[in-house]
């Protein structure tokens, strides 16, 4: 008996986080040229998919359009003359390298399958940073729509995804993060993270609870 009323005081909770007139999806570098077979970054492209995070991702975002909840994909992209772009951390550097580049109109920054984008979801794109949050119009349209919870899903889980929970817990919203829509590398590394770090600020859930909550609501 103790479980039962321990799930359903649970779910009554997540139910009144998550409510679709106040809650905003946000996928994090859900792009092509990051997690599509042909990625910049391999290694994180696999674990990606074969943990079944990107296809998490999509379920999520399927389900947010049918229960009217809004969804932001964060993107993450350079100028061919990289102008704007940082230069003061080794990761940066090294993206310059790469043999896939995220550049502005290109393929690379397309949101990737099996994630479909519809017409009314907002797509932000950042030249700059760390964080998909920070220094873009991410706060100021989540405003604007009301938003008082922000669910974090994407990549990685290594530097943008802590990024995102971060900075949307110091703006003062509260955070919701499905641990199985959320993907890093190495593969251990990602739930050790989310359990030592993100469940200390956010709300960490299933796809699956969430779908629930969105169903009821």
């Amino acid at each position: 008996m103790p479980s039962y009323a321990s799930d359903s005081k649970r779910h009554r909770e997540l139910g009144r986080l998550l409510d679709p007139a106040t809650t905003v999806l946000l996928t994090v570098e859900c792009q092509r040229g990051v997690v599509g077979p042909d990625g910049a970054l391999p290694e994180l492209a696999r674990e990606a998919r074969s943990s079944g995070a990107l296809a998490q991702v999509a379920r999520l975002v399927d389900a947010a359009h049918v229960h009217g909840v809004q969804v932001l994909h964060a993107i993450a992209e350079r100028r061919p003359d990289g102008r704007g772009a940082n230069r003061n951390a080794r990761l940066f550097r090294a993206a310059e390298r790469l043999p896939v580049r995220q550049l502005t109109g290109s393929a690379a920054v397309c949101v990737a399958p099996p994630i479909e984008v519809a017409e009314e979801d907002l797509i932000v794109r950042r030249l700059h940073g760390l964080s998909p949050l920070a220094g873009t119009d991410v706060d100021a349209l989540l405003r604007n729509l009301g938003c008082r919870t922000l669910i974090v899903t994407g990549v990685s889980a290594n530097v943008a995804v802590p990024n995102a929970v971060f900075d949307a817990v110091n703006l003062g919203y509260t955070v919701v993060v499905p641990g199985d829509a959320i993907a890093g590398v190495p593969a251990d590394y990602t739930p050790a993270m989310t359990r030592h770090t993100l469940a200390l600020v956010a709300t960490v859930v299933t796809t699956d609870e969430v779908l629930a909550c969105f169903e009821q609501g």
